[in-house]
């Protein structure tokens, strides 16, 4: 039965994934349809067509490899400015040639009655809304699934209120209660109990933990003045040097750095929280997946290099779709958590992924959106400029002579996904 909702879990979760990469492709269809731009595919999935059907001038329909979806819209690269003699006696680089090719398939399908409905000829800011519509319905719906868990069921937070004090400090992966011959830890030297509730850090009142944390991390090996709330009273507890240690670093836990440590476990609370509460949290999760973007390449290539020597995968590595739907099906099969806590789970994991795909796809490179945005905020600011200085307009922006970086940067996301799929089939990451 475990192994039954174990799967049940993962094709659930993966069927949403997918429901939200339907609704991301929604998020350009619906902006280039009103402003009128041909559209003549859109598909969830790639390779051969599974299922499809003509609605106006647009095939709608399904791929056999769920792994994306895709728009297409016609006209997205310009005439090019020369003449075709010219193209053909002076334009033999690889990569204009690759502009070229891309450029006359594109224009093969282009009807004289097209004339006016071609992406590059819309205006720049019908550009923007068309490009940035995918991304911005993946934070929509991240917004209003997280919204939904904080409004409803609440998400674990950790308090200010102490529930352990650790005895001695214990280097990582040693028993805690063992501390025999090993030196107290800070809190324990300064007095501070259970069910105390920390306001202050030399002086400085905090409001929440994770803002403690921060200030303990920074303290390093100087003096530490806590206050606490006891039974009603406010009690300045004895200084104290923290001490140095390891610590999983804030933006990348697979790294350790130096930083201080005090010896409290906080208390751990379910919290229902409003709009406020969940932006606070989107952008919390906004700076890491941008830390994590920034790494992602070098955490692929150690990826890979782990699974051909068989050594142990980073935990806080990537992982693809194929290893979210599998830690989808792991909470739901665990007996760790209450039901709850598994839908709870479930959706916030969900929503993290819309952020991710948003924030990914907001990346100024093509073929990603990020790249097509760029495209068209530089062509509006030529022609701004152009106005501003009473020159002529400058014209379309070419974007096709930009093809080579979009197969590099496509070549380098097929392989970084093959990578995560095998590792996530081979050495999946485990969450229980």
């Amino acid at each position: 039965m475990e192994y039954v909702i174990y799967g049940l879990g993962a094709v659930v979760f993966f069927a949403l994934v997918m429901a939200s990469i339907a609704l991301h492709e929604v998020g350009h269809l619906v902006p280039g349809k009103i402003f009128d731009v041909r559209t003549t595919q859109y598909f969830v999935g790639f390779g051969k067509t599974v299922w499809s059907r003509m609605i106006g001038e647009t095939e709608f329909g399904f791929k056999a490899i769920p792994l994306g979806g895709y728009v297409r819209f016609v006209g997205m690269y310009p005439p090019a400015k020369d003449s075709p003699e010219l193209i053909r006696s002076a334009r033999t680089g690889v990569f204009q040639s690759l502009a070229d090719s891309a450029r006359a398939a594109e224009w093969e399908t282009i009807r004289p009655e097209d004339d006016g409905r071609l992406f590059y000829q819309k205006k720049t800011w019908q550009k923007l809304i068309i490009m940035a519509g995918g991304p911005t319905m993946n934070i929509l719906l991240a917004f209003a699934i997280l919204l939904g868990v904080t409004a409803t069921y609440g998400v674990y937070r950790t308090q200010l209120t102490v529930n352990r004090v650790q005895e001695c400090v214990v280097a990582a992966g040693e028993p805690v209660n063992d501390c025999a011959g090993k030196p107290k830890t800070p809190a324990y030297l300064s007095g501070i109990q259970a069910h105390d509730t920390i306001v202050a850090f030399n002086g400085a009142p905090v409001t929440d933990w994770d803002q403690m944390s921060q200030l303990i991390r920074g303290n390093l090996d100087r003096t530490a003045q806590v206050t606490v709330l006891r039974d009603g009273q406010t009690v300045q507890l004895t200084p104290v040097d923290t001490v140095i240690t390891g610590v999983p670093d804030r933006w990348d836990p697979g790294q350790r750095v130096a930083a201080g440590f005090f010896g409290v476990e906080p208390v751990v609370e379910r919290e229902r929280g409003g709009p406020v509460v969940v932006l606070d949290d989107m952008w919390t999760m906004t700076q890491q997946t941008g830390h994590a973007l920034l790494a992602f390449p070098a955490k692929v290539y150690y990826t890979a290099a782990n699974l051909v020597t068989g050594q142990p995968r980073d935990i806080y590595g990537p992982m693809s779709i194929v290893g979210a739907s599998r830690a989808a099906g792991e909470v739901a099969s665990t007996n760790r958590i209450d039901a709850g806590d598994k839908v709870a789970t479930g959706f916030m994991l969900l929503g993290s992924v819309n952020l991710f795909v948003a924030l990914f796809n907001f990346i100024p490179l093509l073929p990603l959106d990020g790249g097509h945005i760029l495209g068209a905020l530089y062509e509006g600011l030529k022609k701004l400029l152009a106005r501003l200085r009473g020159r002529p307009d400058p014209g379309y922006v070419d974007t096709a002579r930009m093809l080579p970086v979009a197969y590099a940067v496509g070549g380098v996301i097929l392989v970084a996904g093959v990578v995560l799929i095998l590792a996530d089939l081979i050495d999946p990451i485990k969450l229980f």
